[in-house]
């Protein structure tokens, strides 16, 4: 079996007001080159920009890689490293207080993608000296403003 290719991605969520307009970025890098994508939405939440941004990552890969994410989101590197994922599965997507699970669609597409994958999820501190964190903030909050500026 060949050896999977090795991918850092970074990626962040941002929002304004909860819900309002909001952005998602991230960067990918593999073997010395990096990609920055961005995008966003006129009326979301911050939970769904923060999943959107992994989701994004993940789908421009074009063959099973090993993957390295890294998030200053609780929500999403939480649901991942610490079981949320399964029992919200085996619950019949419902969360620990018996209520629908949020962004169900968009969690489920991440689980499709993430099954493609070698994934781990690491977190990170956000607003703090990560510069990669950081580029995605600044990618994120431009994509916010400017989906606000559109309505």
């Amino acid at each position: 079996m060949a050896e999977l290719s090795e991918v850092t991605i970074y990626t962040d969520g941002a929002c304004s007001g909860n819900p309002g307009p909001g952005g998602w970025a991230a960067i990918l890098s593999a073997s010395g080159h990096s990609r920055e994508l961005s995008g966003g939405e006129a009326h979301t939440t911050n939970n769904r920009m923060e999943l959107m941004a992994v989701i994004k990552a993940l789908a421009l890969l074009t063959r099973p890689c090993k993957v390295e994410i890294y998030s200053d989101s609780a929500y999403v590197v939480n649901a991942f490293n610490q079981g949320w994922i399964a029992s919200w599965q085996k619950n019949n997507w419902r969360n620990s207080a018996k209520a629908e699970v949020a962004n169900r669609d968009l969690w489920e597409e991440l689980i499709k993608l993430t099954g493609i994958h070698e994934v781990t999820f690491h977190k990170v501190k956000g607003h703090a000296d990560n510069e990669f964190n950081n580029r995605c903030d600044e990618l994120a909050v431009k994509q916010s403003r400017k989906f606000g500026e559109m309505i």
